[in-house]
């Protein structure tokens, strides 16, 4: 049989199928701990953050970076205390140096504290010690000041690569991005923050809010109030995350290994 330029494209064609088929899942279902390969794209692997979960549980998390600016984080603090809201925040070493008594008061209402960086930098553009050395110091401020030992970290900008995600595992930490963002740091009304938040809202939602965009304190309450209706139970990142026998997909979401439990 002569092999024309059709038989060779339709050879192409079912090695892709098979790499989709068979070495896709096998790879997507490797090991535990904080990242995994979740995608072949010309042999390299890559990895993925994690963006949410893929669950039918009507949970979600809501998380708030701190890197400038606390004014408005007390009245955060007070309407997640009313409304009994556990959350994560993702805190800037710097902002710690600026607020050590504001970051004390987060951890003391019982919220979980995220790992931001030291100096918010474009993560991509630094070698893995480097960001090592990024990471490392926030950890130790936020033991020093808190006694919290923090496992989850969010990237500036959300930038990230095979690199950042290698260095945050090798330091015990879950890559974290989100799957709904309130855009609030553009100055949106409350009301255009809440009408984003309820029409992306769903089961293993990742929220992406701000200690102090302005108009956060006032879309807040209705946020909360609107999903503790709908029986959506908010809870801090690390309870709503798989810490193991999970795999990312195409998306960033996690999932249950087959088999797993």
């Amino acid at each position: 049989m002569r092999w024309s330029f059709y038989n060779l494209r339709w050879l192409r064609g079912a090695a892709l199928c098979l790499l989709v088929l068979v070495v896709y899942p096998l790879a997507a279902g490797w090991g535990g701990g904080p990242a995994r390969m979740v995608a072949l794209i010309s042999g390299t692997p890559r990895l993925l953050p994690i963006y949410g979960v893929d669950t039918t549980e009507k949970k979600v998390a809501i998380s708030f970076d701190a890197a400038w600016g606390a004014e408005r984080t007390p009245d955060i603090l007070d309407t997640l205390d009313r409304y009994g809201v556990k959350t994560t925040f993702f805190l800037v070493g710097f902002w710690i140096d600026a607020y050590p008594e504001t970051l004390k008061e987060i951890a003391e209402r019982g919220h979980e504290i995220g790992n931001h960086t030291a100096t918010h930098p474009h993560l991509n553009s630094l070698g893995k010690e480097a960001i090592k050395e990024e990471l490392a110091s926030v950890h130790e401020q936020i033991r020093a000041l808190t006694g919290q030992e923090p496992i989850l970290f969010r990237p500036p900008f959300g930038e990230y690569s095979n690199k950042v995600i290698e260095a945050a595992q090798e330091l015990g930490y879950y890559t974290i991005q989100w799957s709904v963002d309130s855009l609030d740091w553009q100055d949106l009304s409350a009301d255009a923050i809440y009408d984003r938040v309820i029409r992306a809202i769903h089961p293993g939602a990742i929220v992406l809010f701000h200690n102090n965009a302005v108009n956060t304190p006032g879309a807040l309450p209705r946020i909360l109030e609107t999903l503790q209706a709908e029986g959506y139970e908010v809870v801090p990142i690390s309870q709503l995350i798989y810490r193991d026998n999970y795999f990312i997909d195409h998306r960033g979401f996690q999932r249950r290994r087959p088999g797993g439990p």
